[in-house]
């Protein structure tokens, strides 16, 4: 086993996705494999897809895996597209004791950060750093100086006025509920990097997810005083980054 190879692995309401990176480069130099996360999802249910998963890569080291929940020292604190049993369980215990592995876990959204950080539209970038990853939700990873400020979930802010969460309002779902044009939606997004700005100052916000596949046609939309740019890693980010902080905490 090299040293610079990790199992990756990105824990979804729909998939478990996972391959082996390459934490020097960032790239996947395994094909992606995918197993459909288990209904309900489960603690015990969960654990023995990802002992699946493991077992697939006949994997025997370290593996980074990104979650959907606030995770702090391992611990699941909140349960978004996840079953609500995982609030309070240890997942990095779980997913350990499950595969033999040592597993390093960290939100979904900040591997995503973390990957576009390290190898992508955020590399080498200094001063405060927002990634916004648009899907099903809206997620956030914070970067002060290119170190993660964990489990921002800036997806759950409210709007002045408005009764529900931004991610109700401004996802890639809710654009396609309302039958919204990109351009459409670009405008109400525009309104939330607004208020983002006017909370944190970011000098770089990079939009990461399958709304980043579009940032063409609603990025005219966009008035913030700081450069927006696509993240560019789509689907594989959250494995790159899990992998690649699992590497860092084996450093340490």
């Amino acid at each position: 086993m090299q040293d610079n190879i990790i199992l990756g692995v990105d824990i979804g309401g729909t998939g478990i996705k996972g391959g082996l990176i390459n934490v020097e480069t960032g790239e996947m130099v395994t094909e992606r494999h995918r197993l459909d996360t288990p209904q309900p999802a489960t603690p015990e249910a969960v654990a023995a897809t990802f002992k699946e998963l493991v077992e697939f890569f006949n994997w025997k080291g370290p593996i980074g895996v990104g979650f959907p929940a606030i995770v702090s020292h391992g611990v699941a604190l909140s349960a978004a597209n996840i079953d609500p049993s995982w609030i309070g369980v240890n997942i990095a215990d779980l997913l350990c004791k499950s595969s033999g592995c040592h597993v390093y876990v960290l939100n979904d959204a900040d591997a995503a950060g973390v990957a576009s950080m390290r190898f992508g539209a955020g590399k080498g970038e200094q001063g405060v750093v927002l990634m916004l990853t648009v899907g099903t939700g809206i997620g956030s990873a914070l970067f002060i100086d290119g170190k993660l400020v964990p489990n921002t979930e800036l997806g759950h802010l409210f709007l002045k006025n408005k009764k529900e969460v931004v991610e109700k309002q401004i996802s890639k779902i809710a654009r396609a509920d309302k039958e919204l044009s990109w351009t459409q939606w670009g405008k109400g997004f525009n309104k939330y990097l607004l208020h983002l700005q006017r909370l944190f100052s970011p000098d770089l916000i990079i939009i990461g997810g399958g709304g980043s596949k579009s940032f063409d046609e609603y990025k005219d939309a966009l008035t913030v005083d700081c450069r927006v740019k696509p993240a560019g890693y789509l689907n594989k980010a959250g494995s790159v980054g899990a992998a690649y902080y699992a590497w860092e905490q084996e450093q340490l």
